[in-house]
């Protein structure tokens, strides 16, 4: 299975889901999967994460060698699996996505079990490390409703 996390620039949301998921993964002994992030947005290509989500992956014992890239269309027919964070995302992954579209384009926030938790704001803008850490919490949960749903086929 291939799964690709996106944001508007693949600086925060994106590359800290990229790397919860590949703990997660590594965890429940799951080696058939490839993860990775990317980009709706060029403005951060050939770029590391931004410096808090490091600092939140960091806190949470994870890292991050992620170079940012923007999203590209054999993506759409490479990945099982393209999660936007916001509505914002959705609908450009939609808009942009093409007719041989393969993947399955979803919210992550649909896997919080949480109605008022389901859209994963973007922190960027925000003073301080606080947003990145909801983000962080957020994404975890959500990681692991979707492997348990999706990989291991067991409910909550």
């Amino acid at each position: 299975m291939k799964i690709l996390f996106v944001c508007i620039g693949n600086s925060c949301r994106s590359p800290m889901a990229e790397a919860v998921m590949k703990d997660l993964l590594a965890k429940e002994n799951i080696h058939h999967c490839l993860v990775d992030s990317a980009a709706i947005a060029s403005w951060n290509v050939g770029r590391t994460p931004e410096e808090r989500c490091l600092q939140v992956l960091s806190e949470n014992n994870l890292t991050s060698e992620h170079i940012g890239r923007q999203i590209v269309e054999e993506d759409f027919v490479e990945f099982d699996y393209i999660f936007g964070m916001d509505e914002g995302n959705m609908r450009d992954l939609k808009a942009m996505s093409p007719v041989d579209c393969q993947a399955r384009i979803e919210l992550l926030g649909e896997y919080s079990m949480k109605e008022y938790d389901k859209i994963i704001f973007d922190p960027y803008f925000e003073r301080g490390i606080h947003g990145f850490r909801r983000c962080f919490d957020q994404i975890v949960t959500c990681c692991k409703h979707f492997i348990k749903q999706k990989l291991l086929c067991t409910d909550e």
